[in-house]
């Protein structure tokens, strides 16, 4: 596992870290991914998840109130309850409260059953799970889906963030996206921020938390240093 900062510009501190999947040569999760069976998808993001919450548990400062983002693939989720087991044991085993523990799925994998999704986010929400809808805006499902359930946060793909503080198009989407999420009392985190220009227009949209190089690399399981910034014209959100 790699992590990666999640920075909350309105605090101006560290709000979490996302735990990313890393081959032990240093390959992409996408590289990781693409060699794992479906047989073998269930079994994957069960240890994934255990994983992660082991790392954590001993990276993160103690006393400190951080979230641990952990990807899940809904279509290894067979049953909701008993595919929490392993997190759920993870989480006393190394003394990590499951309230620091944000769930994020990605819209790279289609969505087949989205009443099946419905029961997961219900099921995790229940035991006091954050959740995520990751890369949003470039994947299977958008708005559709975003209609069926209301994550805590939305993660607005790093396609629509590049470049945006000069492209009119991408300025009009993310600007839409921020007034819906604001309807609907979601978070948004803007992903893959690279540059001031960006950052700060993202910042004047309403965007409060934030991922990208513009603030630290991922570290391979080790907590990076990170780039700090203030954004004290955001309002602040809940």
């Amino acid at each position: 596992m790699a992590f990666q900062p999640i920075y909350d510009a309105v605090a101006g501190r560290v709000w979490g870290y996302e735990a990313l999947v890393r081959g032990l040569s240093g390959e992409g999760a996408l590289e990781v991914l693409s060699k794992v069976g479906p047989e073998q998808k269930y079994r994957f993001d069960q240890d994934c998840r255990v994983k992660a919450i082991e790392l954590a548990s001993r990276l993160f400062p103690a006393g400190e109130d951080l979230k641990l983002s952990i990807n899940f693939m809904p279509n290894a989720v067979y049953e909701p309850a008993a595919c929490l087991r392993a997190t759920l044991g993870a989480a006393e085993r190394y003394s990590f409260p499951t309230t620091s523990i944000m769930f994020e799925f990605t819209e790279d994998e289609e969505v087949t059953d989205t009443a099946h999704l419905t029961n997961i986010i219900a099921e995790y929400r229940k035991h006091g799970f954050t959740t995520a809808i990751d890369d949003f805006g470039a994947g299977h499902a958008g708005l559709g889906l975003l209609v069926e359930f209301q994550p805590d946060l939305l993660k607005i793909d790093m396609k629509l963030i590049r470049g945006v503080d000069s492209s009119a198009a991408r300025q009009a989407v993310v600007t839409g996206v921020v007034g819906i999420a604001d309807e609907l009392g979601i978070t948004v985190l803007a992903e893959g921020v690279e540059t001031e220009s960006e950052f700060l227009f993202l910042t004047a949209a309403g965007v409060r938390l934030f991922q990208g190089y513009w603030f630290a690399k991922p570290a391979f399981e080790a907590l990076p240093d990170v780039h700090r910034w203030s954004a004290p014209d955001v309002t602040a959100v809940a």
